[in-house]
């Protein structure tokens, strides 16, 4: 078996700085995805889409539409559709994910890997632009396909920041990463906020929504090819001498190794205990991003234009909250920065359920402290988790971790949806979703990072 430090396996300072550049670069092409698809359009553009379906009409705040859309025999709520086709996905992924690790350990090229998944998935969200009239069954399926591959792509992706990182590099390098990220997907939105202004009224608001869309695919595919091309291959770090690695002989021992890759976690009881914190927190953060724009067009009463608008604000918010973070973590620790960072959404959360409708300044403001937040927990969280997994098996745990990650939430969604059901309001939905945070301050508080990271084989760095 072959055993390489990944700093080592880095090069020189140059070298990684220069690799860390083109890492940044991922960030900012699928942040496009994260933000302009997932948290601002495809969530009320597919309701709407299928309330025409159910209904004939569009919902509004005063006459919404409470009809429910047939999948498969099931009556779902059109309010709540996207809640449940963003359930599915991440139980999609659930399946998939940790088999995409157990490859990604075990190819030659983890930068082709993942860039493979991500123009699979920019392919889909281009194709959002077909998706008209009463097409809902077309939308859901391309949203579960990119969901898929955004998930598949950010495993290698988070994978890779071992090799390209020392432990001392890795919070500072995933908050520039974050940072980067909510620029790109920031510069993007206000494109697209100019599209709908200037444009909806001359080609229409589904058209302007439609082309934006599109936009995003184009943007996620065309800026891989950056990070793509800047990146090295690194070699498997932990492989027996002789091991067949054909296409097929991998996708076969990895879906053994998925198993076993379950069994092992057992053996690390702080890793565990840390990745069960983030599947609960995690969900919560990412409910909340993808229930905010439904939130606050169906239950606040507000246009597509102060959406997007909020989006972005929240985006380049988030830059300075993601630097911020990370700065913070190098004086107190990581974990004491996330259980800081969990009190506040939960104050947040808390502010949602009492919004008035209607009142654009008090959104704003709730827009500007989820910024704040936003970035730096999810930041904090990847560098953390980097720590306390083995060496040469990173791909495999950040393909559970990616289970919980961004866009692929399900507990969370699935809560929102069911409450948003039975109540019909969506404040209730967003209420219930402090137990989410509260449960995983509560694990965090329990868990040791220095015995995580030392049980993991790692040198433990300066501040913890």
């Amino acid at each position: 078996m072959t055993l390489a430090n990944p700093a080592d396996a880095a090069g020189t300072t140059v070298a990684r700085r220069r690799e860390q550049r083109a890492w940044y670069w991922y960030d900012w092409a699928n942040s496009a995805y994260i933000t302009s698809v997932g948290t601002v359009l495809i969530g009320p553009y597919l309701t709407s889409v299928a309330e025409r379906d159910a209904c004939g009409r569009v919902g509004t705040v005063g006459d919404p539409c409470h009809a429910d859309v047939d999948l498969l025999g099931l009556g779902l709520s059109a309010g709540s559709l996207v809640f449940y086709v963003v359930t599915f996905a991440t139980l999609l992924s659930a399946l998939v994910l940790p088999v995409v690790g157990a490859v990604a350990d075990r190819v030659e090229s983890k930068r082709r890997l993942m860039a493979s998944f991500a123009w699979v998935g920019a392919v889909a969200t281009c194709m959002m632009f077909l998706v008209a009239g009463t097409s809902w069954e077309l939308g859901a399926a391309l949203l579960v396909v990119g969901n898929l591959c955004m998930g598949a792509s950010l495993t290698v992706y988070d994978a890779i920041l071992v090799d390209i990182a020392t432990p001392d590099e890795r919070d500072r390098v995933s908050s520039r990463g974050w940072a980067f990220g909510y620029l790109g997907g920031g510069l993007l939105l206000v494109l697209n906020l100019g599209l709908v202004l200037g444009a909806g009224d001359a080609i229409g608001t589904d058209t302007a929504v439609r082309i934006s869309l599109l936009s995003a695919g184009v943007w996620w595919g065309g800026f891989t090819v950056i990070a793509y091309r800047g990146l090295r291959d690194h070699p498997p770090t932990a492989l027996p001498e002789g091991e067949d690695r054909t296409e097929g002989a991998l996708v076969r021992r990895s879906f053994r190794q998925l198993w076993t890759t379950l069994k092992h976690l057992r053996t690390y009881p702080q890793t565990m205990l840390f990745l069960i914190a983030y599947l609960f927190y995690n969900d919560g953060i990412q409910t909340v991003i993808y229930s905010s724009s439904i939130f606050g067009q169906k239950q606040l009463g507000f246009s597509t234009e102060v959406l997007i608008a909020t989006i972005v604000l929240i985006q380049f918010v988030a830059i300075a909250g993601a630097l911020t973070f990370g700065a913070v973590a190098g004086r107190l620790g990581a974990r004491r920065t996330i259980m800081g960072g969990l009190v506040l959404w939960i104050l947040i959360v808390s502010a949602g359920y009492v919004m008035p409708e209607r009142e654009v300044v008090p959104f704003l403001v709730l827009a500007t402290c989820i910024g704040l937040v936003l970035g730096g927990t999810q930041a904090l969280s990847r560098s953390l988790f980097s720590q306390m997994i083995p060496a040469g098996r990173e791909a495999e745990y950040f393909s559970l971790y990616q289970a919980a990650e961004r866009g692929t939430s399900w507990l969370g969604t699935l809560v929102f949806g069911l409450v948003h059901q039975l109540t019909g309001s969506y404040r209730p939905a967003i209420l219930a979703l402090i137990v989410f945070f509260v449960v995983g301050l509560v694990l965090l508080v329990r868990l040791d990072v220095r015995r995580a990271i030392q049980d993991a084989g790692h040198e433990v760095p300066r501040v913890v």
